[in-house]
């Protein structure tokens, strides 16, 4: 490691007793991880995160996050904060952290937050984040994945895009989304606001299902932005319009599911693998990123 960014170094060492509140932009394949949040095991992203940041500042770092994902999803923005008396660079917070984090796990990038005037942290990556997004990436395929196994989500036949797009407009707007709410959320209120759903396909060929017949191939990517979610309410979403997108039910079902408000009304919870936290929305005047090289990758991209 380059000496400065050991803890031993000057360039370390707190100029003055005040509290730095720091924002850490995180991507993570949250394939090997039992979820973001901490746990006895040790094996989750928070764990790791913590404890790199602990290597590295040489003292015990507790970190909050703008939204908690569940195990095998994963993280292309995470914004976390953290509050130090430690005085380093940004550029020193992202190289020192990620010396010390699995390869799986990176900070992209850091940025010392400003006080209010009482010299207390204004800025909380939870509490003023005005919306969070999410993507959801579906192979169509008759073989399933491989090179990207538990990167993406799997159909092995064709979906229609009009329908379900004519049942994702349902969701729009502020409801109680029971329906799609897991047994076991600790969500204090399953009311929440959808802004948008976009659905796009971006064609990959096609492949043959029987000798007179080839099916179209390619990646759906699922678009979601909202003001917060429940526990497992995207999956159970996607279970629903892909149903709807088989042609199981009609799009108008997804309405009867909706006021239903119950979760034995819809479809079962689909596969975490290809959904992704792409991060919370920010007031311009935080002066934030709002994206990681890796929106790009992801298919779909309108970057």
């Amino acid at each position: 490691m380059p000496p400065e960014l050991t803890p031993e170094s000057p360039t370390n060492a707190s100029s003055s007793n005040a509290t730095v509140r720091m924002a850490l932009g995180v991507s993570y394949n949250g394939q090997g991880y039992n979820g973001w949040q901490s746990q006895l095991s040790g094996n989750t992203v928070q764990d790791k995160l913590e404890a790199a940041l602990g290597r590295f500042a040489a003292e015990k770092i507790s970190t909050a996050c703008a939204g908690r994902t569940d195990a095998g999803v994963h993280g292309l923005m995470q914004v976390v904060h953290f509050d130090t008396r430690l005085q380093r660079s940004p550029n020193s917070w992202v190289r020192g952290t990620n010396a010390f984090l699995p390869r799986d796990i990176a900070v992209h990038w850091a940025r010392e937050m400003p006080n209010s005037a009482d010299g207390r942290p204004s800025f909380h990556c939870r509490a003023h984040a005005t919306a969070r997004r999410y993507a959801y990436v579906l192979l169509q395929s008759p073989v399933r994945p491989s090179i990207e196994a538990e990167r993406v989500g799997w159909v092995f036949l064709p979906l229609q895009a009009h329908a379900m797009q004519q049942a994702a407009q349902a969701l729009l707007g502020e409801h109680d989304f029971s329906s799609f709410r897991a047994s076991g959320c600790q969500a204090k209120t399953p009311i929440k606001t959808l802004h948008r759903i976009d659905i796009s396909f971006t064609p990959a060929g096609h492949a043959a299902m029987r000798e007179d017949h080839a099916m179209p191939c390619g990646y759906w990517r699922f678009e979601f932005e909202g003001s917060a979610f429940l526990h497992h309410m995207i999956r159970n979403i996607m279970g629903c319009l892909i149903y709807i997108g088989q042609g199981k039910q009609p799009a108008a079902w997804m309405q009867q599911v909706l006021q239903a408000r119950s979760r034995d009304a819809a479809a079962p919870t689909f596969s975490p693998d290809g959904l992704y936290f792409l991060g919370p929305v920010y007031d311009a005047h935080w002066n934030l990123p709002s994206s990681t090289p890796a929106f790009t990758w992801l298919p779909g991209s309108t970057l």
